[in-house]
């Protein structure tokens, strides 16, 4: 008797069905096809043991076993689950009536227990596309896709549960994802998150780089801070995530998607909502940063992990170059493309890079005479920041350690949820700009998207020549400086673009100098 049982793969953020394929003919032996890694291989041994320790036995026949498409390589264990439930249809030890009306997934243990799997979401909307009644998962994963309501999504945690939903005999509603005591205790928790960033009530002065980072947030714009040690860079940085406003139910996708796929969000309760802080140490790998693989099972680095969020580096002079020098293409095409021999897979990576770093190797160049850098140090060091880099950050701040008396008596400063209101109000007006165009931010405007919504007067054209030919910047940072202009202008509640944001925005594009040296 042959069976099929419908499951899937990722390929990237999206997911393409697998057919297994089960029959049980004259012969012995079980025969596994179907390009099956070392982990699709060994299900076999775990599959058999789970079947025995439920009280089935295996036929004594041929029994083959396909995974269809027979040229797509399969990675993991998720098809322990489909191909147990093919041997069990195909032997006739159960009648399983609703097999081919669900996508199925799932690792069996040796018991019988069904442990999560990964990728889920994208399974999840190839299921609904493909018009399958729902999905039976492992509880935990199944968690992650209680947000598609317009499905039926299962939450299992043995063989039994799988048996009961697909015999039909009775009602299996109760397994439904939504009535699991797991999801009840996911919603309690969700209901009270912890919040572990640090307040900008608690930032003492600083009151320059509080602006720019605010600007920074307001329009996902990439940002650089330098500083001497203790001036308060990380500090600022940490204090993002208490700013920035939360995801819109497309970007949320889109960010859980990733980290589906990547294995990271097992046990979260639906979509993402918090915006991602990436923090990877400099001696990351480019294949860390920029994700990577063997064959076609290329999972998502920090690039793309950072997605919608904020990609934080310190000490990014001390990064090496090579790491550096990686980043050029995401933070340009907000995208990544992974390239292997065999296989090619593009993940999203539209982030915002905040880097910091201090200006020399002994940290206190520009704190009066501490510095014991000679110029030539200075410039080489500011040099591994390569011109194509440069471009690439939109606001690049300085920041002096605080005098004694303000860290003293000081008192509180502004706190992050004034900051987080009017960063909310700047991004609202963004989401109705670019409404149904695929991008959320100001940081995201393509050529087409800034001649239409950052239209320019006289004044403000004859003010940024200006400002282009004193400093001598480049054709992409002068796109840039338009658009941190127009985050400026939502910040204020204004239609248009004015010479004081142009001039505002041209301030934050210091290093940009022709001589470095010269600040």
């Amino acid at each position: 008797m042959l069976v099929y049982i419908h499951s899937a793969k990722c390929l990237g953020i999206e997911a393409v069905p697998i057919t297994v394929e089960v029959q049980i003919q004259l012969g012995i032996g079980i025969h596994l096809v179907g390009l099956a890694d070392a982990a699709v291989k060994e299900s076999l041994l775990r599959t058999v043991t789970a079947l025995q320790a439920k009280g089935f036995h295996i036929p004594g026949h041929k029994i083959v076993i396909n995974l269809a498409p027979a040229d797509l390589h399969k990675q993991g264990s998720g098809y322990d689950l489909p191909i147990a439930l093919g041997v069990i249809a195909a032997s006739g030890q159960r009648q399983l009536k609703g097999l081919e009306k669900y996508l199925i997934m799932g690792e069996l243990g040796l018991d019988g227990s069904i442990r999560p799997v990964s990728g889920i979401l994208p399974m999840v909307e190839l299921a609904r596309r493909q018009g399958f009644r729902g999905c039976i998962l492992p509880e935990e994963s199944a968690l992650e896709a209680v947000d598609y309501s317009d499905a039926e999504i299962y939450g299992v945690r043995t063989l039994e549960d799988v048996l009961r939903i697909l015999e039909e005999v009775e009602d299996p509603s109760d397994l439904l994802i939504w009535n699991s005591a797991l999801y009840r205790k996911a919603l309690e928790a969700a209901a009270n998150p912890r919040r572990e960033y640090m307040d900008f009530a608690d930032i003492i002065g600083q009151e320059g780089a509080r602006r720019g980072v605010e600007i920074a947030c307001a329009g996902q714009h990439n940002l650089l801070l330098i500083g001497a040690p203790g001036s308060g860079k990380s500090s600022i940085a940490k204090s993002l995530a208490g700013i920035l406003p939360p995801m819109s139910l497309e970007e949320s996708a889109i960010t859980s998607k990733i980290f589906s796929v990547a294995g990271r969000s097992s046990g979260t309760l639906g979509f993402i909502r918090t915006r991602p802080f990436r923090a990877p140490h400099i001696s990351a790998s480019k294949a860390a940063m920029l994700g990577g693989g063997s064959g076609d099972n290329i999972l998502p680095g920090e690039v793309s992990l950072a997605t919608n969020g904020v990609l934080f580096i310190d000490e990014f002079c001390e990064a090496p170059k090579s790491m550096l020098e990686s980043l050029r293409g995401p933070l340009e095409d907000r995208k990544v493309t992974i390239s292997r021999l065999k296989a090619k897979v593009e993940y999203p990576a539209s982030f915002m890079l905040v880097a910091a770093s201090n200006p020399c190797p002994c940290g206190y160049y520009g704190e009066g005479d501490r510095c014991t850098c000679s110029p030539s140090q200075r410039l080489t060091y500011l040099s591994k920041l390569s011109g194509p880099i440069m471009d690439r950050i939109d606001l690049q701040l300085w920041m002096h350690p605080v005098e004694t008396s303000a860290l003293v008596r000081g008192g509180k400063a502004e706190p992050s949820e004034a900051i987080a209101a009017r960063v909310l109000k700047a991004r609202e007006i963004q989401r109705a700009r670019f409404a149904g165009s695929g991008i959320f931010c100001n940081a995201e405007m393509n050529s087409k998207q800034l001649e239409k919504y950052c239209v320019l007067d006289e004044d403000c054209k004859t003010l940024l020549e200006n400002i282009i030919d004193r400093l001598g910047l480049s054709a992409r940072a002068y796109t840039r400086i338009i658009k941190i202009a127009r985050t400026i202008a939502d910040l204020a509640d204004a239609p248009q673009i004015q010479p004081q944001h142009l001039s505002e925005a041209a301030l934050y594009r210091f290093l940009d100098r022709r001589n470095i040296l010269d600040l």
